[in-house]
């Protein structure tokens, strides 16, 4: 496995121009389709599920790579979310909402300019965590909502 616990902040502006590249090439004025998951993605099973011990390290993990687009509540409002097209995504939203854990996954995976892939910067554990820190996201958005 690799020891990926300290993500060095040049990958961090590597990942940053890479994903403003994309953007510039997809300013030409052509019209983003929906990023859909394959269907075999729904019978990937998340192995941290209901493992709340790994939302630690998923934080660490989420703030260093995640943060600058998709904000620290991950509503897709991050600093560098004004100058990504298309935004990055809110995992708030009922689209994300609705998604299963491996289509959340296999996104993380392959990317989508201008989403980088993770695949060879984070492990499969790692990303795995991301998704279970992601859907604590939206629960303690959900009890936020209810207190309101």
């Amino acid at each position: 496995m690799k020891n990926n616990s300290h993500l060095s902040k040049g990958v961090f502006w590597i990942i940053l121009i890479i994903s403003f590249a994309f953007n510039f090439l997809l300013a030409s004025g052509q019209q983003a389709k929906k990023w859909v998951a394959p269907e075999s993605t729904s019978e990937l099973k998340n192995p941290y599920k209901d493992d709340s011990g790994v939302l630690p390290e998923a934080k660490k993990i989420f703030t260093a790579m995640c943060v600058v687009c998709h904000g620290e509540s991950g509503k897709g409002n991050g600093a560098a979310s004004v100058a990504i097209m298309p935004h990055p995504a809110n995992f708030l939203s009922i689209d994300i909402e609705s998604e299963g854990d491996g289509a959340i996954f296999w996104k993380l995976t392959n990317g989508n300019p201008p989403m980088a892939s993770y695949k060879p910067l984070l492990t499969d554990e790692q990303r795995w965590k991301l998704v279970t820190y992601i859907r604590k996201l939206e629960e303690k958005d959900k009890s936020h909502e209810k207190k309101k």
